[in-house]
C-alpha cells in the first residue's frame, strides 16, 4: 500500500503543478492579449488528465484486484465462521429445548424415586424399631425373671429367718430349766474328746 500511496502524491502534486500553471498562464493571456496569440493547452490538458486517469487507473487494477480478493475472502471466511456458530448455536438450542422437554418427566422420575426411598427408608426404620423393641422387651422379661429369682430368694431367706426366731421362741417359752439341764447334758455326752 505503501508504493500505492507515494505514486498518488507524485501524481496529484504533478496535476496540481500542472493546473496551479494554467491561471498565471490566462492571466498573461488578459494582459497582453494583443502581443502574441498563445498556443492552445486543451491538448496538454487533456494529455494531463490522460496522465492521471492512466496512473491511478494502474495502481487501482494493481491494487485493488488483491485487496479485494483477501477482503471478500475474509468476508468469506467470516460468513462460514458465522454459519458454524449459528449451526452450533441452534444445534445446543436443540438440545437444551429437547432437555427442557424432558424435565418434567425427569421431575416426575425424581419425584418417584424419592418416594419410593422415602417408603423403604420407613420401612427399613420401622423394621429396625421392631427389633430395638423386641430386644428390649427380652432384656426387660430376663431383668424381671432375675429380680423375680432375687425376690423370692430374699423372701425365702427372711421366711426361714423368721422361722427361726419364732421356733426359737417357741422353744425358749416350753423350754423349762430342768429341760435345758437334760440337753446340755446329752449334748455333752454326744461329744468325745479328740485323741
Amino acid at each position: 500500500m505503501k508504493p500505492f500511496a507515494g505514486l498518488l502524491i507524485a501524481v496529484l502534486l504533478l496535476g496540481s503543478s500542472l493546473y496551479s500553471q494554467e491561471p498565471a498562464a490566462t492571466a498573461e493571456q488578459h494582459g497582453t492579449a494583443a502581443e502574441s496569440p498563445e498556443p492552445d493547452l486543451t491538448l496538454w490538458k487533456w494529455a494531463n488528465f490522460a496522465l492521471l486517469a492512466g496512473a491511478l487507473g494502474f495502481l487501482i487494477v494493481k491494487n485493488a484486484g488483491p485487496f479485494f480478493a483477501s477482503r471478500s475472502a475474509e468476508i468469506r471466511r467470516g460468513l462460514e465462521e458465522a454459519r458454524q456458530a449459528r449451526a452450533d448455536a441452534e444445534a445446543r438450542s436443540a438440545q437444551i429445548e429437547k432437555m427442557m422437554a424432558n424435565l418434567g418427566a425427569e421431575i416426575e422420575a425424581l419425584r418417584g424415586a424419592a418416594h419410593n426411598e422415602a417408603a423403604a427408608e420407613g420401612e427399613r426404620i420401622r423394621q429396625e424399631t421392631a427389633r430395638e423393641l423386641a430386644k428390649i422387651q427380652a432384656q426387660a422379661d430376663q431383668d424381671l425373671a432375675s429380680a423375680l429369682k432375687a425376690a423370692q430368694a430374699d423372701l425365702k431367706r427372711h421366711a426361714a429367718r423368721l422361722a427361726i426366731e419364732l421356733a426359737r421362741q417357741k422353744i425358749q417359752q416350753r423350754l423349762t430349766p430342768g429341760d435345758q439341764d437334760a440337753l446340755v447334758r446329752a449334748f455333752a455326752s454326744g461329744i468325745r474328746p479328740v485323741e
